[in-house]
């Protein structure tokens, strides 16, 4: 009987475990847009919340089609100048990288 219980105990504790939500989603609906060399268009689906993509190539011209809020920056790694995109927004700018979400 001692050793029933704690194997009992450690299982109740890993069955709640596995059932809790762990919280908001991480990732940001929807498709966001560019257009990069040679007029070409680019997209990413469901982006990521709060990490920084930085772009590889020429970056102009962004909409965000996600959930939630954009911010594209002027430079590498979410640095310089930024410009912040709601919901259905297009910018007339160059960038460099962009984040997604409340940040």
């Amino acid at each position: 009987m001692r050793l029933f219980r704690p194997v009992v105990v450690a299982l109740a504790g890993l069955a709640l475990a596995l059932t809790v939500p762990t919280g908001p989603a991480v990732a940001s609906e929807g498709q966001f847009s560019w257009v990069g060399p040679k007029g070409k268009p680019f997209f990413v689906d469901n982006p990521p919340d709060g990490k920084c993509l930085t772009m590889s190539q020429e970056a102009r011209s962004p909409y965000n089609g996600t959930a939630g809020p954009a911010t594209v920056y002027a430079g590498k790694k979410c640095d310089g100048t930024s410009h912040r995109l709601a919901h259905g927004k297009r910018a007339d700018a160059t960038f460099s990288s962009v984040r997604f979400g409340a940040h």
